[in-house]
Protein backbone atom coordinates (compact mmCIF):
# COMPACT_ATOMS: atom_id res chain seq x y z
CA UNK A 1 0.00 0.00 0.00
CA UNK A 2 1.01 3.65 -0.31
CA UNK A 3 1.77 5.56 2.89
CA UNK A 4 3.18 8.93 3.96
CA UNK A 5 6.54 8.78 5.73
CA UNK A 6 8.47 11.58 7.42
CA UNK A 7 12.24 11.13 7.23
CA UNK A 8 13.21 14.43 8.80
CA UNK A 9 12.42 18.14 8.78
CA UNK A 10 10.81 19.04 5.48
CA UNK A 11 11.34 15.53 4.09
CA UNK A 12 7.96 13.87 3.48
CA UNK A 13 7.64 10.99 1.01
CA UNK A 14 4.88 8.67 -0.15
CA UNK A 15 6.17 5.12 -0.36
CA UNK A 16 5.17 1.50 -0.60
CA UNK A 17 4.69 -0.09 2.81
CA UNK A 18 3.30 -3.47 3.93
CA UNK A 19 -0.45 -3.50 4.27
CA UNK A 20 -1.38 -3.72 7.98
CA UNK A 21 -2.78 -6.91 9.46
CA UNK A 22 -4.60 -7.82 12.66
CA UNK A 23 -2.02 -7.98 15.44
CA UNK A 24 -4.24 -8.01 18.53
CA UNK A 25 -7.76 -9.42 18.97
CA UNK A 26 -9.00 -5.86 19.67
CA UNK A 27 -7.71 -4.49 16.32
CA UNK A 28 -9.59 -3.41 13.23
CA UNK A 29 -8.22 -2.83 9.74
CA UNK A 30 -9.86 -0.03 7.80
CA UNK A 31 -9.58 1.06 4.19
CA UNK A 32 -8.95 4.76 4.53
CA UNK A 33 -11.43 6.83 2.56
CA UNK A 34 -9.99 10.21 3.57
CA UNK A 35 -7.17 11.50 5.74
CA UNK A 36 -5.56 14.89 6.24
CA UNK A 37 -2.61 16.87 7.53
CA UNK A 38 -2.93 18.20 11.07
CA UNK A 39 -1.32 21.33 12.45
CA UNK A 40 0.45 19.11 14.98
CA UNK A 41 2.04 17.21 12.07
CA UNK A 42 3.89 20.41 11.28
CA UNK A 43 5.88 20.31 14.52
CA UNK A 44 8.03 17.32 13.40
CA UNK A 45 7.91 18.58 9.81
CA UNK A 46 9.55 21.79 11.05
CA UNK A 47 11.97 19.92 13.27
CA UNK A 48 10.47 21.20 16.52
CA UNK A 49 9.42 17.68 17.56
CA UNK A 50 11.10 14.37 16.78
CA UNK A 51 8.98 11.39 15.73
CA UNK A 52 12.05 9.28 15.03
CA UNK A 53 13.39 8.00 11.71
CA UNK A 54 10.96 7.03 8.96
CA UNK A 55 7.82 7.94 10.90
CA UNK A 56 4.45 6.87 9.49
CA UNK A 57 2.34 10.02 9.50
CA UNK A 58 -1.30 10.86 10.05
CA UNK A 59 -3.82 10.44 12.86
CA UNK A 60 -7.08 11.78 11.37
CA UNK A 61 -9.07 9.29 9.35
CA UNK A 62 -12.38 7.89 8.20
CA UNK A 63 -12.76 4.59 6.45
CA UNK A 64 -14.52 1.33 5.82
CA UNK A 65 -13.78 -1.62 8.10
CA UNK A 66 -12.20 -4.51 6.23
CA UNK A 67 -11.40 -6.90 9.10
CA UNK A 68 -11.69 -7.10 12.88
CA UNK A 69 -10.03 -9.12 15.60
CA UNK A 70 -11.84 -11.87 17.48
CA UNK A 71 -12.51 -9.64 20.51
CA UNK A 72 -14.15 -6.78 18.57
CA UNK A 73 -17.91 -6.71 19.15
CA UNK A 74 -19.19 -3.20 18.31
CA UNK A 75 -17.58 -2.71 14.91
CA UNK A 76 -17.99 -5.02 11.92
CA UNK A 77 -16.63 -5.32 8.39
CA UNK A 78 -18.42 -2.99 6.00
CA UNK A 79 -19.02 -0.25 8.58
CA UNK A 80 -18.05 3.27 7.61
CA UNK A 81 -16.29 4.57 10.68
CA UNK A 82 -14.81 7.69 12.24
CA UNK A 83 -12.01 7.15 14.71
CA UNK A 84 -10.32 9.23 17.36
CA UNK A 85 -6.66 10.18 17.00
CA UNK A 86 -6.08 8.41 20.31
CA UNK A 87 -7.05 4.75 20.70
CA UNK A 88 -8.87 3.93 23.94
CA UNK A 89 -10.46 0.83 25.41
CA UNK A 90 -13.56 2.66 26.63
CA UNK A 91 -13.59 0.52 29.77
CA UNK A 92 -10.99 1.91 32.19
CA UNK A 93 -11.83 4.43 34.91
CA UNK A 94 -10.29 7.28 32.93
CA UNK A 95 -12.44 6.49 29.88
CA UNK A 96 -15.51 6.19 32.10
CA UNK A 97 -14.84 9.72 33.36
CA UNK A 98 -14.86 11.02 29.78
CA UNK A 99 -11.13 11.40 29.18
CA UNK A 100 -10.53 8.69 26.61
CA UNK A 101 -7.47 10.50 25.24
CA UNK A 102 -5.72 9.63 28.50
CA UNK A 103 -6.96 6.03 28.62
CA UNK A 104 -4.97 3.86 31.03
CA UNK A 105 -4.01 1.55 28.15
CA UNK A 106 -4.45 4.05 25.32
CA UNK A 107 -2.26 4.37 22.24
CA UNK A 108 -1.60 7.06 19.69
CA UNK A 109 -2.96 6.31 16.25
CA UNK A 110 -0.33 6.89 13.59
CA UNK A 111 -0.04 6.06 9.94
CA UNK A 112 -3.48 7.27 8.80
CA UNK A 113 -2.10 9.09 5.75
CA UNK A 114 -2.14 5.81 3.89
CA UNK A 115 -4.42 3.47 1.98
CA UNK A 116 -5.02 1.18 4.98
CA UNK A 117 -4.75 1.60 8.73
CA UNK A 118 -4.66 -0.71 11.73
CA UNK A 119 -6.80 0.77 14.51
CA UNK A 120 -6.05 -0.69 17.96
CA UNK A 121 -8.76 -0.98 20.62
CA UNK A 122 -11.34 -0.70 17.87
CA UNK A 123 -14.48 -0.95 20.01
CA UNK A 124 -13.41 1.99 22.15
CA UNK A 125 -11.92 4.05 19.33
CA UNK A 126 -14.13 3.75 16.25
CA UNK A 127 -17.72 4.92 15.84
CA UNK A 128 -19.80 3.69 12.91
CA UNK A 129 -21.95 6.11 10.97
CA UNK A 130 -25.65 5.30 10.41
CA UNK A 131 -24.84 4.10 6.90
CA UNK A 132 -22.56 4.86 3.98
CA UNK A 133 -22.28 8.66 3.86
CA UNK A 134 -22.81 10.83 0.85
CA UNK A 135 -19.48 12.03 -0.53
CA UNK A 136 -20.28 15.59 0.52
CA UNK A 137 -20.32 14.52 4.18
CA UNK A 138 -16.93 12.79 4.20
CA UNK A 139 -14.81 15.92 4.78
CA UNK A 140 -16.98 16.94 7.73
CA UNK A 141 -16.88 13.45 9.20
CA UNK A 142 -13.12 13.53 8.86
CA UNK A 143 -12.90 16.69 10.98
CA UNK A 144 -14.64 14.82 13.80
CA UNK A 145 -11.61 12.54 14.07
CA UNK A 146 -9.57 15.38 15.57
CA UNK A 147 -9.95 19.07 14.79
CA UNK A 148 -13.71 19.32 15.30
CA UNK A 149 -13.58 17.14 18.40
CA UNK A 150 -10.62 19.15 19.68
CA UNK A 151 -12.33 22.48 19.06
CA UNK A 152 -15.44 21.12 20.75
CA UNK A 153 -13.46 19.98 23.79
CA UNK A 154 -11.75 23.38 23.98
CA UNK A 155 -15.14 25.06 24.09
CA UNK A 156 -16.42 22.61 26.70
CA UNK A 157 -13.27 23.04 28.79
CA UNK A 158 -13.72 26.81 28.60
CA UNK A 159 -17.26 26.39 29.95
CA UNK A 160 -18.81 28.03 26.90
CA UNK A 161 -22.53 28.50 27.28
CA UNK A 162 -25.52 30.79 26.71
CA UNK A 163 -24.96 34.45 27.40
CA UNK A 164 -21.18 34.18 27.46
CA UNK A 165 -18.52 36.02 25.51
CA UNK A 166 -15.87 33.73 24.04
CA UNK A 167 -12.47 34.71 22.66
CA UNK A 168 -10.65 32.29 20.35
CA UNK A 169 -6.86 32.47 20.09
CA UNK A 170 -5.76 30.80 16.86
CA UNK A 171 -7.23 30.80 13.36
CA UNK A 172 -6.12 27.33 12.28
CA UNK A 173 -8.60 24.52 11.80
CA UNK A 174 -8.96 23.85 15.55
CA UNK A 175 -9.50 27.51 16.38
CA UNK A 176 -12.02 27.93 13.57
CA UNK A 177 -13.93 24.85 14.68
CA UNK A 178 -13.73 26.14 18.24
CA UNK A 179 -15.70 29.10 16.91
CA UNK A 180 -18.25 26.70 15.42
CA UNK A 181 -18.48 24.77 18.69
CA UNK A 182 -18.90 27.95 20.72
CA UNK A 183 -21.81 28.95 18.54
CA UNK A 184 -23.48 25.56 18.87
CA UNK A 185 -23.04 25.68 22.65
CA UNK A 186 -24.91 28.98 22.81
CA UNK A 187 -22.26 31.68 23.15
CA UNK A 188 -23.70 35.18 22.83
CA UNK A 189 -20.52 36.77 21.44
CA UNK A 190 -17.55 35.06 19.77
CA UNK A 191 -14.38 37.06 19.26
CA UNK A 192 -12.09 35.41 16.70
CA UNK A 193 -8.46 36.49 16.60
CA UNK A 194 -7.07 36.46 13.06
CA UNK A 195 -5.13 38.58 10.61
CA UNK A 196 -5.94 36.45 7.58
CA UNK A 197 -8.93 37.67 5.53
CA UNK A 198 -9.88 34.19 4.28
CA UNK A 199 -9.76 32.75 7.80
CA UNK A 200 -11.67 35.73 9.14
CA UNK A 201 -14.41 35.03 6.60
CA UNK A 202 -14.57 31.37 7.61
CA UNK A 203 -14.66 32.31 11.29
CA UNK A 204 -17.58 34.62 10.55
CA UNK A 205 -19.35 31.86 8.63
CA UNK A 206 -18.91 29.59 11.66
CA UNK A 207 -20.46 32.19 14.00
CA UNK A 208 -17.81 34.74 15.01
CA UNK A 209 -19.43 38.06 15.89
CA UNK A 210 -16.23 40.10 16.08
CA UNK A 211 -12.71 39.89 14.69
CA UNK A 212 -9.57 41.02 16.51
CA UNK A 213 -6.48 41.44 14.34
CA UNK A 214 -4.06 42.45 17.09
CA UNK A 215 -1.74 40.02 18.85
CA UNK A 216 -0.15 39.74 22.27
CA UNK A 217 -0.78 42.57 24.70
CA UNK A 218 -2.56 44.58 22.02
CA UNK A 219 -4.99 41.72 21.45
CA UNK A 220 -5.64 41.45 25.18
CA UNK A 221 -6.32 45.19 25.36
CA UNK A 222 -8.73 44.94 22.44
CA UNK A 223 -10.67 42.05 24.00
CA UNK A 224 -10.97 43.96 27.25
CA UNK A 225 -12.13 47.02 25.35
CA UNK A 226 -14.87 44.92 23.77
CA UNK A 227 -15.91 43.48 27.14
CA UNK A 228 -16.14 46.58 29.30
CA UNK A 229 -12.62 46.12 30.64
CA UNK A 230 -13.37 42.70 32.14
CA UNK A 231 -12.16 40.16 29.58
CA UNK A 232 -13.97 37.21 28.03
CA UNK A 233 -15.91 34.70 30.10
CA UNK A 234 -14.36 31.86 28.09
CA UNK A 235 -11.16 31.69 26.05
CA UNK A 236 -10.13 28.95 23.63
CA UNK A 237 -6.36 28.58 23.13
CA UNK A 238 -5.65 26.64 19.94
CA UNK A 239 -2.03 27.42 19.09
CA UNK A 240 0.34 26.23 21.80
CA UNK A 241 2.99 28.96 21.67
CA UNK A 242 4.16 31.06 24.61
CA UNK A 243 2.50 34.18 23.22
CA UNK A 244 -0.79 32.42 22.52
CA UNK A 245 -1.04 30.88 25.99
CA UNK A 246 -0.26 34.19 27.70
CA UNK A 247 -2.70 35.97 25.42
CA UNK A 248 -5.44 33.49 26.30
CA UNK A 249 -4.90 33.76 30.05
CA UNK A 250 -4.74 37.56 30.03
CA UNK A 251 -7.80 37.92 27.78
CA UNK A 252 -9.89 35.94 30.26
CA UNK A 253 -11.71 37.70 33.07
CA UNK A 254 -11.13 36.72 36.71
CA UNK A 255 -13.21 33.66 37.42
CA UNK A 256 -13.37 32.82 33.71
CA UNK A 257 -12.27 29.65 31.98
CA UNK A 258 -9.48 28.95 29.49
CA UNK A 259 -9.71 25.79 27.41
CA UNK A 260 -6.24 25.05 26.04
CA UNK A 261 -5.76 22.51 23.27
CA UNK A 262 -2.77 23.93 21.39
CA UNK A 263 0.08 21.43 21.47
CA UNK A 264 2.48 23.39 23.67
CA UNK A 265 6.22 23.48 23.05
CA UNK A 266 8.51 25.17 25.57
CA UNK A 267 5.59 27.06 27.12
CA UNK A 268 6.34 28.32 30.62
CA UNK A 269 3.79 29.91 32.94
CA UNK A 270 4.71 32.65 35.38
CA UNK A 271 3.41 31.45 38.73
CA UNK A 272 2.74 34.90 40.18
CA UNK A 273 1.06 36.06 36.97
CA UNK A 274 -1.13 32.94 36.92
CA UNK A 275 -1.95 33.33 40.62
CA UNK A 276 -3.35 36.83 40.15
CA UNK A 277 -5.12 36.01 36.89
CA UNK A 278 -7.70 34.06 38.88
CA UNK A 279 -8.77 31.94 35.92
CA UNK A 280 -9.62 28.27 35.47
CA UNK A 281 -7.29 26.34 33.15
CA UNK A 282 -8.41 23.08 31.61
CA UNK A 283 -7.30 21.28 28.49
CA UNK A 284 -4.81 18.90 26.97
CA UNK A 285 -5.25 16.16 24.35
CA UNK A 286 -8.92 16.24 23.46
CA UNK A 287 -11.04 13.22 24.40
CA UNK A 288 -12.52 13.18 20.92
CA UNK A 289 -14.17 9.79 21.46
CA UNK A 290 -16.45 11.38 24.10
CA UNK A 291 -17.94 13.69 21.50
CA UNK A 292 -17.94 11.48 18.39
CA UNK A 293 -21.52 10.16 18.56
CA UNK A 294 -22.98 13.68 18.91
CA UNK A 295 -20.70 15.19 16.29
CA UNK A 296 -21.49 12.44 13.81
CA UNK A 297 -25.20 13.00 14.43
CA UNK A 298 -24.92 16.75 13.82
CA UNK A 299 -22.96 16.20 10.62
CA UNK A 300 -25.26 13.41 9.42
CA UNK A 301 -28.28 15.67 9.93
CA UNK A 302 -26.42 18.49 8.14
CA UNK A 303 -26.78 20.74 11.18
CA UNK A 304 -23.09 21.71 10.91
CA UNK A 305 -20.61 21.78 8.05
CA UNK A 306 -17.13 21.70 9.60
CA UNK A 307 -15.66 20.30 6.38
CA UNK A 308 -15.42 23.89 5.16
CA UNK A 309 -12.03 24.08 6.91
CA UNK A 310 -10.56 22.00 4.08
CA UNK A 311 -9.43 24.49 1.49
CA UNK A 312 -7.02 22.13 -0.26
CA UNK A 313 -7.75 18.61 -1.50
CA UNK A 314 -4.99 16.48 -2.97
CA UNK A 315 -4.42 12.83 -3.80
CA UNK A 316 -2.36 10.94 -1.23
CA UNK A 317 0.58 10.86 -3.66
CA UNK A 318 0.86 14.65 -3.27
CA UNK A 319 1.12 14.60 0.52
CA UNK A 320 4.45 16.50 0.42
CA UNK A 321 2.68 19.38 -1.32
CA UNK A 322 -0.03 19.32 1.34
CA UNK A 323 2.56 19.64 4.11
CA UNK A 324 4.30 22.48 2.31
CA UNK A 325 1.05 24.39 1.76
CA UNK A 326 0.07 24.17 5.40
CA UNK A 327 3.56 24.96 6.63
CA UNK A 328 3.55 28.15 4.57
CA UNK A 329 -0.03 29.01 5.65
CA UNK A 330 -1.22 28.75 2.06
CA UNK A 331 -3.92 26.34 3.27
CA UNK A 332 -5.93 26.12 6.47
CA UNK A 333 -6.15 22.34 6.23
CA UNK A 334 -5.29 19.86 3.50
CA UNK A 335 -7.42 16.78 2.79
CA UNK A 336 -5.77 13.70 1.31
CA UNK A 337 -7.63 11.14 -0.79
CA UNK A 338 -5.93 7.69 -0.99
Amino acid sequence: MRATILYGPGDVRVEDRPRPVIEQPTDAIIRVEAACVCGSDLWPYRGVADYGPAAAMGHEYVGVVEAVGDAVQQIKPGDFTVGSFMASDGACEICASGYQSRCAVGLRVRGAQAEYLRVPLADGTLVATPGMPDAVLVPSLLTASDVLGTGWFAAAAAEVGPGKTVAVVGDGAVGLLGVLAAGRLGAERIIAMSRNPARQALATAFGATEIVTERGDDAVARVKELTGGLGAHSVIEAVGTQEAVEQAIHACRPGGHVGFVGLGHEVKLNGLDLFYAGVHLHGGPAPVRRFLPELIRLIWERAINPGLVFDLTLPLEQAPAAYKAMDQRQAVKALLLP
